[in-house]
């Protein structure tokens, strides 16, 4: 018996032997992807490494309270709304940060006053009502503020002070009740939150700011490349949708140039951008009370044109076997033309953006893209059909055709945009003319979860 039960367990310490390693295997492979995918995160946009550093820098500071014993006697407790504070209002940019910050501070001022004044005016109602005057102030108070915050220019830049007011207003009148230093508890904690917001927007500005603006302005001229690089050469890469559509060589795009897929989805992204952008200071070529409003309109334009691209890009990949390419080449010409004039335009008006300066020859190009559109009505009114063809086969060249010429109503209205805003913004004019790799440098991306906030007490 003895013997078999060493015969036994040689396999079973074996077995787990292997699964130890097995395990220690699995670890270890965890352990190198998560570090390969913290150091790609930190590579696609370094900010973010500095931001982290900021966070803590800043948590560190206001954790001062704590720790020096005159500081926390004159604050006690409510050192935590200090904290708390800076934990809440650091954003990833400036005008976030700047924008909580206010909004907070704001609010808990106008809430603890409105609730000081609530709890001095249910004393004088009487012990007994007193309890029914402060709740029907909660009441009241809490369904208009929330009511408020429906409103929608109310909600894009006042939601989080209307949260904070009516979070404040209610503390203290339900603390307030028992306890008789209501307007010293209201001292002390709008204390400790203008100290705490203080510190986040002071290491938020002065260490290494990401501006909203900026990075406004980087999206939508991004976003203007992308459509550009669809429709025309980059870089001797790739020939553009006029030479592959016509040439049917059957080659697949490049991953990049299917990038325009993103300008679909940045709507919110852009309005986060703006509603941020209107918090910040002056900085750069960036004033007071700039038009940021035009840039809304301008990526709402761009987001126009990415839809018709879409399009053109489905048929794109599915129209070459049913399309006879004789009726192909009559209108290979001017389609050719339309693409790659109207991706010179948005090269240039993305160039002017990129350097704020008034786009100089993107009107040139439009101009010709509106020439090549004239030749290509001419082409459909006098008919594309040929003797052994049938209307089946002309129905995708057409469409194609029709979706072109919404390409250039789209540039000319983007080019318009962009001279507006040049004009509202006082670019300055364009002097030294960039070289081709200059001009063709792609700018950076731009990522958008950065700018998708949410709100926290």
């Amino acid at each position: 018996m003895a013997m078999i039960k060493e015969e036994t367990a040689e396999p079973l310490i074996t077995q787990s032997w292997f699964r130890f390693k097995a395990l220690l295997g699995k670890l270890r492979s965890d352990v190198v992807e998560l570090g390969s995918k913290v150091k790609k995160l930190g590579q696609e946009d370094p900010r973010r490494v500095i931001h982290s550093f900021k966070v803590g820098l800043a948590i560190a500071l206001v954790s001062q309270i704590y720790y020096f014993e005159p500081l926390y006697q004159g604050f006690g407790v409510a050192a935590m709304w200090a904290v708390l504070t800076v934990v809440v209002i650091f954003e990833f940019t400036v005008g976030a940060t700047l924008g909580k910050g206010i909004n907070r501070g704001i609010a808990t001022f106008l809430g603890g006053a409105l609730g000081v004044g609530a709890h001095r005016l249910a004393g004088f109602s009487g012990e007994r009502f007193e309890p029914i005057v402060l709740g029907l102030s909660v009441f009241l108070v809490a369904a208009v503020v929330t009511f408020l915050r429906f409103f929608p220019k109310m909600k894009a830049r006042y939601d989080y002070g209307l949260m904070i007011f009516i979070l404040t207003f209610s503390l203290i009148c339900v603390s307030g009740y028992q306890d008789d230093e209501v307007l010293d508890m209201a001292h002390r904690r709008l204390s400790t939150i203008l100290i705490g917001s203080t510190v986040a927007v002071l290491v938020c500005i002065s260490i290494c700011p990401v501006w909203a603006g900026d990075d406004l302005n980087t999206l939508l001229v991004s976003n203007l490349e992308k459509l550009a690089d669809f429709l025309d050469e980059k870089d001797d890469e790739y020939t553009g949708f006029g030479a592959q559509y016509f040439n049917s060589s059957g080659s697949g795009q490049p991953e990049d140039v299917q990038a325009y897929k993103s300008v679909l989805n940045s709507k919110n992204t852009e309005e986060s951008l703006v509603n941020f952008a209107k918090w910040e200071p002056r900085h750069g070529q960036f004033k007071y009370r700039h038009p940021w409003e035009q840039y809304l309109k301008i990526g709402g334009l761009t987001r126009q044109c990415a839809n018709i691209i879409e399009a053109l890009n489905a048929y794109l990949s599915c129209s070459n076997n049913q399309t006879a390419h004789e009726i192909r080449a009559k209108i290979q010409e001017p389609c050719t033309k339309i693409s790659s004039e109207s991706s010179h335009a948005l090269k240039e008006l993305a160039l002017a953006m990129k350097t704020m300066t008034r786009p100089s020859t993107a009107n040139s190009y439009i101009v010709n893209a509106g020439v090549a559109a004239q030749d290509l009505k001419s082409l459909l009114k006098t008919g594309l059909w040929l003797p052994e063809t049938g209307l089946l086969e002309v129905i995708p060249t057409t469409t194609v055709a029709s979706l072109l010429l919404d390409v250039v109503t789209c540039s000319e209205k983007i080019a318009e945009s962009v001279n507006e805003l040049a004009s509202l913004a006082y670019f300055k004019n364009a002097g030294r003319r960039l070289s081709k790799q200059e001009t063709l440098r792609p700018s950076p991306p731009i990522q958008e979860h950065h700018y998708l906030s949410t709100t926290a007490e």
